[in-house]
């Protein structure tokens, strides 16, 4: 019997792990960054082991480390979660040859199918060796790993060896590994995955289908189960291929084997992930079962029943990251000051309010996941939660994921990986409450007189308090205040107090609930930043200059790049690393690079001075990097977690 677990993960997946190890009476063991110091996952385990540095490859894919953990710990099992070193053989067998065991599938499984040009081979689907225009659209994808990094959409046979070059970087950043390989890449294509679960005895279940196809940078954002709208027999057929593809490799373990299914209904194998995948909650909603307790007890020689259980109901789930999709998905780090969600909805998370959210690792907070007997009604549950849910922090998509749920497409099921290529900008586009500013000079008014301050028997002027709108545009309200309370024009004030306000137009009262930390002010869904009434002076940058988007590390310079050298618009002059994603910045005009203060391992903060590109009329305005310039590829393809 297992005693003890390391998780061999940090964040959402080790408490998520954590949850069910204590339910089980099983004691848990944490790794960490520095970075992850004072980490909800470190709080929550019964020990934690410090893995010395912040980045990644010095602390979470060191295999050597996580193991020596373990064992000065006292674990007798190790469970590596999802990313890193989860789908990395070599770890799997350091974990057992140190005689621990493995919460996992062999190693001999993960080296099958962890490698998916092993796996395509395997599965009789080659990789392109060599590409030529008729080829064209193809897929550059990391070998290794998964959530996107190392992954590139390529149109023109003229970017292919710059995005080759990006993906084996990018891959071996992330994963120790810069193996990439190039396939064809389907259009207008559905995600669609199998989820596998398979003991020791020889049985292997299949739980169900999920449709993962919304994604973005080839990250899943939304993930249903089951799969809507697929016919009988391509369901069999999925099923029947995932468990030859399980029973081909002697697979133990949970696992999903993932195909990226036509517009005529054939069904492409992309992969096998050998391990838990983030969208794991909504199988287990729909079949009543713990996925990471039925691990455990693989792991420990238990069979499984012969059958699995029942399907019941619709389960979807949407992934809350800290990021600005109208700004090319640019990742956000600041304090969490509080993250709620109305009960009945299941919230996996690795953070609490007042968590700091860095740069170091993904940006995704939190997943909600609402379960209900059709598809429409826990569609309608899951955008209903996202509505009332308190997110008070950083920027993030939730209004994104709102849209998304509500979108004719997506209730009506006819989504595919193309949904945010062609939606985006309408998603995206900022629609602020417009009486969502009034209700947070109110609340700040509300508050202030508690400490003094008086009315006037006469008249006087307006008040007055400016803010900045969700997409950075700014707005002035104005009020007055009476014997008989504040007054605004055409809005009569019901109630205020500091965290509540109450105003009603056209004879119908809404409620405002707000929350203030600073000058950042949320009130309802609408995040605004309260500005100085008389701003102070700003730094002044010469025209043509770009500025970081967000805090991250400079991690290549364009080969050859000088001071001087003739640059052409959208050529990539370096790239950025933020929250293990890289973010290429483009020149935003055809012209010389006149200054370049960035070098490769520098460490910048939002607004840093990046480079000066003068262009040939000399009149660009300096810019944050955002948007579609500092984007990477295309994301409408889903072969990833």
């Amino acid at each position: 019997m297992i005693s003890t677990v390391l998780v061999a993960n940090r964040g959402e997946i080790a408490c998520r792990i954590f949850r069910t190890c204590r339910a089980q009476g099983i004691r848990t063991v944490a790794v960490h960054s520095d970075a992850d110091a004072t980490a909800l996952h470190t709080r929550l385990a019964d020990a934690a082991v410090r893995l010395p540095g912040s980045a990644s490859t010095d602390t979470y894919l060191r295999g050597d480390l996580i193991v020596e953990a373990a064992l000065a710990a006292g674990a007798d099992a190790v469970h590596p979660g999802y990313g890193f070193l989860s789908e990395n053989a070599a770890f799997a067998r350091a974990v057992t040859d140190a005689g621990l065991t493995w919460i996992g599938p062999p190693p001999e499984a993960i080296e099958a199918m962890a490698s998916k040009t092993r796996a395509k081979k395997l599965m009789g689907a080659e990789p392109l060796h060599e590409v030529t225009e008729a080829d064209l659209p193809v897929l550059v994808k990391a070998a290794a790993g998964g959530g996107g990094r190392g992954m590139r959409i390529v149109r023109r046979l003229a970017d292919l060896d710059a995005e080759l070059a990006a993906a084996r970087a990018e891959a071996a950043s992330a994963f120790g590994d810069g193996e990439v390989f190039v396939e064809p890449y389907v259009e207008h294509g559905r995600h669609v995955e199998v989820q596998l679960l398979a003991d020791t005895h020889g049985t292997v279940w299949t739980l169900g289908t999920r449709d993962c196809s919304l994604q973005r940078r080839h990250q899943k954002v939304i993930e249903e189960a089951p799969a809507p709208g697929l016919t009988d027999t391509l369901t069999r057929e999925l099923y029947e291929r995932s468990v030859r593809a399980a029973r081909a490799v002697d697979y133990t373990g949970a696992g999903t084997v993932e195909f990226l299914v036509a517009p005529d209904g054939t069904a492409h194998f992309l992969e096998m992930n050998t391990r838990l995948q983030v969208e794991h909650p909504v199988t287990e909603a729909v079949f009543g079962v713990d996925l990471v307790a039925l691990q455990l007890r693989v792991a420990e020689g238990h069979p499984l029943g012969p059958t699995p259980p029942d399907p019941h109901g619709h389960a979807v789930e949407a992934r809350l990251y800290a990021e600005d999709p109208a700004a090319g998905w640019a990742p956000q780090t600041g304090r969490l000051h509080r993250l709620a969600v109305p009960d009945g909805i299941r919230l996996d998370t690795g953070y609490t309010d007042g968590d700091d959210i860095g740069v170091h690792y993904d940006p995704m907070l939190a997943k909600l996941v609402a379960h209900a007997p059709t598809r429409a009604e826990a569609v309608r549950r899951l955008a209903g939660a996202l509505e009332r849910a308190a997110v008070h922090g950083p920027v993030t998509n939730r209004d994104l994921l709102l849209r998304s749920l509500r979108h004719e497409e997506f209730t009506s099921a006819r989504v595919d990986t193309g949904f945010y290529d062609r939606h985006l900008p309408a998603l995206t586009t900022p629609a602020p409450d417009p009486l969502a500013p009034l209700a947070a000079a109110l609340a700040d008014a509300a508050g202030r007189s508690r400490f003094g301050g008086a009315w006037r028997n006469v008249p006087s002027g307006p008040q007055v308090k400016r803010y900045a709108l969700p997409g950075g545009e700014e707005t002035e309200v104005r009020y007055h205040h009476t014997r008989t309370g504040p007054r605004a024009d055409g809005v009569h004030v019901v109630h205020t107090a500091p965290g509540l306000v109450v105003l009603e137009t056209d004879g119908v009262r809404r409620r405002y609930e707000v929350a203030s930390y600073g000058d950042e002010i949320h009130v309802g869904t609408t995040r605004l930043t309260a500005l100085p009434r008389f701003p102070d002076p700003v730094p002044q940058h010469a025209p043509g200059s770009l500025l970081a988007p967000m805090p991250g590390t400079v991690v290549r310079v364009a080969e050859g790049l000088t001071e001087g050298a003739r640059v052409t618009a959208g050529q990539p002059l370096l790239w950025l690393e933020a929250m293990k994603m890289e973010h290429r910045i483009t020149a935003p005009a055809t012209g010389t690079l006149t200054s370049l203060h960035a070098v490769t391992g520098q460490q910048v903060t939002v607004g840093s001075l990046l480079a000066v590109v003068t262009g040939s009329q000399g009149r660009e305005e300096p810019r944050a990097v955002r948007g579609a310039r500092n984007r990477a590829p295309s994301h409408d393809e889903g072969a990833v977690t």
